[in-house]
């Protein structure tokens, strides 16, 4: 058992980290020692991800480096750059066209609304902060001190503490069962148990990351606890006997140094294990059980993007910075996928537009950015489109008789006068009759006529793939069909009231003829009809007669110059 453990520590070096990192709405930020990382699940579920680097605070002046001095001036550093890094990852998940306010902020006062929202929400916070943690619980121990006059020093010191830690665990507590602190908090675990693993040695990996504990030395919420408690001491030696509003300024005025000292001891007690230190370290790890929650696999994969982001700029010096990609002007990406599609329909570019946008034509005009990801499904369709495939495999559908129906390349694309068959079909049954529709492909024809009618459909086809994606377009329309894998009639033996059929019918000569867009791309096995073109109408002609009932019906679909011959034939 031992050598087993020390061949596992062999294999799994510890490693030292300083990256540290914060939750943020959908995201987590991570921070080196030369730069910051932040990755965002959008709203349209892409990990995005941004990075720049930053001056190590030890570089920027050598009293940086001394103690007290440096926590105090992180203690700010961070709250700034929290603030703005939640805002900033408010804006990448919850992006979206700009409101009425940010156009009427922009365009009147030339301001951007997100800064001022900014500024507002760093101002705001940092005056909750000192009411909660200064004002009030000077104000509680003002009213014991009015209720029992009489009451000792070492008590008002113990109410004034007691009311610090209990009003920051009662906050913690509140918050926590609101639904989006919930996720935030649970993105914070995945912060710590992504840290953990690499401190470890292991891959960061999903599956590892979360074998790991979400408790952590270097945490926030501790700093925040030795802050309090530090606050204590800076108490006890400036005493409680002057008027509540002076102990408020007292309070702020030392409160850099207090900072200051918690960092110290923040990271005093994250590099030991001592067990006579545990006591100092316990509250911390138990309010972390209120702020960190077991994370989701999506959000560690989250995680892990940014602290590998962070871990790259602080490894290596040639690491580039970069944002995350923003939103594009819709005039910028229509110039970009016309002249990719220059010569093409217009109306395709369109119905590209529609499909990335999940809109519909005339609420085109009305957009104005186009997201990351639309962006690249609009480029990467209009580059299919400009290879000459078909817009509909590229869409993965097409309208039929109303109907949307799925199409593959396994499958020949509906047209417009297969319409009319399926037209002529539906008029000739009912709910009593039953129908085969041979050489099915997608399934449109025989679809629509159960769909209309309520008919007994039989879908047949010699395609195992075609009638895969008959199957499904069966299932989406909810038409209750039979579905028959075989060569025309091989596989068959009843009789039907109707058969339909839109067979092969061009010729082999013809089909290299025809347009790229269809010999290129539609299966050929629902192209060629033989030499002449009428090898199916051949098979039709011999076998269907013993397939239909007395006075039952056969439709078919020919090709333009084929009626005559198709006639003769049957």
């Amino acid at each position: 058992m031992k050598k087993e453990k020390q061949n596992k520590s062999a294999e799994c070096p510890v490693r030292n980290t300083g990256i540290g990192g914060q939750a943020v709405i959908e995201g987590v930020m991570m921070r080196g020692e030369q730069g910051m990382a932040l990755a965002v699940r959008d709203s349209e579920g892409v990990i995005r991800v941004s990075r720049k680097r930053m001056t190590p605070l030890s570089k920027k002046g050598f009293w940086f480096n001394f103690p007290i001095i440096r926590g105090a001036v992180r203690f700010v550093c961070n709250m700034i750059d929290g603030v703005k890094t939640l805002m900033k990852s408010a804006d990448v998940f919850g992006e979206s066209e700009p409101s009425k306010a940010e156009k009427w902020v922009s365009e009147k006062m030339h301001v951007d609304l997100m800064s001022v929202v900014t500024t507002f929400s760093l101002v705001l916070g940092l005056a909750l902060s000192v009411f909660l943690y200064i004002v009030l619980p000077n104000l509680i121990l003002s009213l014991f001190q009015k209720l029992i006059p009489t009451l000792g020093e070492g008590w008002q010191q113990f109410i004034l503490a007691f009311s610090k830690l209990a009003i920051m665990t009662a906050y913690l507590m509140l918050v926590s069962l609101m639904k989006d602190i919930k996720r935030t908090f649970m993105y914070h675990g995945a912060e710590h148990r992504t840290i953990n693993c690499y401190e470890k040695g292991l891959p960061l990996t999903v599956e590892n990351v979360q074998k790991q504990t979400t408790f952590h030395n270097r945490c926030g919420t501790t700093f925040l606890f030795l802050t309090i408690l530090v606050s204590v001491f800076v108490s006890f030696l400036l005493g409680v006997d002057d008027p509540a509003w002076l102990r408020v300024l007292k309070r702020l005025a030392t409160l850099p140094v207090t900072a200051g000292l918690a960092y110290e001891l923040l990271k005093a007690l994250a590099k030991t294990d001592f067990p006579l230190l545990y006591p100092l370290k316990l509250p911390g790890m138990l309010m972390q059980k209120i702020t960190t929650r077991p994370p989701t696999d999506d959000m560690a994969e989250v995680a892990i993007a940014s602290f590998l982001a962070a871990l790259e700029l602080d490894e290596d010096p040639n690491a580039a910075e970069f944002d995350f990609e923003q939103p594009r002007s819709y005039k910028q990406v229509r110039a970009e996928a016309e002249a990719i599609l220059a010569g093409v329909d217009e109306a395709d570019v369109d119905w590209i537009f529609c499909a990335a946008l999940k809109s519909t034509r005339a609420a085109l005009a009305m957009r104005e950015k186009v997201s990351p990801k639309e962006y690249a499904n609009i480029i990467k369709m209009a580059k299919e489109r400009a290879t000459g495939k078909p817009l509909q495999y590229i869409l993965g559908n097409t309208c039929f008789y109303g109907y949307d129906f799925t199409v593959t390349p396994d499958v020949l694309i509906p047209r417009f006068e297969t319409e009319l068959l399926a037209d002529y079909a539906i008029k000739l049954v009912n709910e009593n009759s039953s129908v085969l529709d041979l050489c099915t492909g997608s399934g449109c024809i025989g679809i629509t006529v159960q769909k209309k009618t309520g008919a007994r459909v039989t879908l047949a086809d010699i395609s195992r793939k075609a009638l895969a994606v008959a199957e499904q377009n069966a299932v989406a329309l909810n038409a209750p069909v039979a579905l028959v894998e075989t060569d025309f009639f091989s596989n068959l033996s009843r009789s039907y009231d109707l058969i339909t059929c839109n067979p092969p019918y061009i010729r082999t000569d013809d089909v290299e003829l025809l347009s790229p867009t269809v010999r290129d791309y539609e299966p050929r096995i629902a192209l060629d009809g033989g030499k002449d073109g009428l090898d199916c109408y051949r098979i039709l002609a011999a076998e269907a007669a013993r397939h239909l009932i007395s006075y039952g019906y056969l439709l078919l679909e020919v090709g333009m110059v084929q009626a005559q011959d198709v006639k003769a034939l049957l």
